[in-house]
C-alpha cells in the first residue's frame, strides 16, 4: 500500500475501490485525488460528493456487486443506503476492516 492516499494509512487500511464483493468495513477517511485525469470529476467535487453519499468516517461499508466488465461500476451499501460508483472514485474511500 505504497500510494499517496495510504501513506499516513495503518497497514490494515484499505482502499474500497481495491476490494472485493462481500467485504465489510468501516470509513476511516476519504481523501481527495491528489491528481486529475482529463474529464475527470474535479478533486474537490468528488470529495464533496462522496461525503453527501453518506461516505464519512465511521460510516459502515458492504461492497454488494461489481460489474460485469472489469469489475466496474461497484455497487456498495453505505450505512442503509445503497450507491454504485466507479472503482476509480472508490480508490479515495479509506477502509478498516470490520471486526467479526
Amino acid at each position: 500500500m505504497s500510494s499517496d492516499a495510504l501513506r499516513a494509512a495503518p497497514e490494515s487500511a484499505f482502499r474500497l475501490g481495491d476490494v472485493q464483493p462481500g467485504f465489510r468495513g468501516v470509513i476511516t477517511a476519504v481523501r481527495r485525488p491528489s491528481g486529475s485525469a482529463p474529464g475527470a470529476t474535479d478533486p474537490e467535487e468528488l470529495e464533496l460528493r462522496l461525503l453527501e453519499f453518506g461516505f464519512v468516517e465511521g460510516a459502515q461499508v458492504e461492497v454488494l456487486q461489481e460489474g460485469p466488465i472489469g469489475g466496474d461500476p461497484i455497487a456498495v451499501r453505505v450505512d442503509d443506503m445503497r450507491v454504485a460508483l466507479r472503482r476509480s472514485e472508490a480508490m479515495n474511500v479509506i477502509l478498516a476492516a470490520a471486526s467479526t
